[in-house]
């Protein structure tokens, strides 16, 4: 089963194209036109094993608010697409992951409900040129179009380029985990309910 997808998502603000492998070995293709975001894309790809593509063309000469979110908003649609109906999946996963002083937690529940819990207290505004509240505009993209629940805590930290790394690395992992198809579960959807 290919657990694959490809997103074009065209506004007035910016075009952009995410392709995915969620079986994939991490090997990515990253050019959004925001350095950092390329850097970050690169821990999700690298530590949730995802094969990642992401083609952006934004207003950056306004800033990169809109690219930022809407790379997020469009690797949301792709993961939703290539997970499918889900069936078999473990549905839940969770990391913690340290870099130096700083430590992360991030849980993803494939839930279906969107929701976003962020407490990530950065020390400063910026990293280099790109501003750190952008980091939530990401996430809540990302959730609210792969219809996931997801609570991303940073637990201590000093350096603001290593508290965002920590974030992007444990959710690359706890995505990773999410996921993963589980033997045991084959073929049946991870819920009570019967879907999600």
């Amino acid at each position: 089963m290919s657990r694959t997808a490809e997103i074009t998502r065209n506004t007035n603000e910016t075009q952009i194209r995410v392709a995915i492998n969620l079986d994939g070995t991490g090997k990515q293709k990253l050019n959004t036109g925001v350095p950092f975001l390329d850097h970050m894309l690169d821990q999700i790809a690298r530590h949730g094993l995802i094969d990642l593509e992401v083609e952006a063309v934004g207003d950056l000469h306004i800033d990169a608010h809109h690219t930022v979110e809407d790379t997020g908003i469009t690797l949301g649609m792709a993961v939703a697409k290539a997970v499918g109906d889900k069936k078999g999946i473990r549905r839940y996963g969770h990391a913690y992951v340290p870099l130096d002083e700083a430590l992360s937690r991030v849980v993803i529940d494939f839930s279906g409900r969107p929701g976003l819990e962020l407490h990530v207290p950065f020390t400063r505004a910026m990293i280099g040129t790109f501003d750190v509240d952008l980091t939530g505009e990401f996430f809540r993209g990302f959730v609210n179009h792969a219809g996931v629940t997801l609570h991303i805590d940073n637990l201590r930290g000093q350096n603001a380029h290593h508290q965002c790394e920590t974030v992007f690395k444990a959710f690359g992992r706890a995505l990773r985990m999410a996921t993963e198809l589980d033997e045991r579960a084959a073929g049946t959807i991870p819920s009570t309910k019967g879907s999600l």
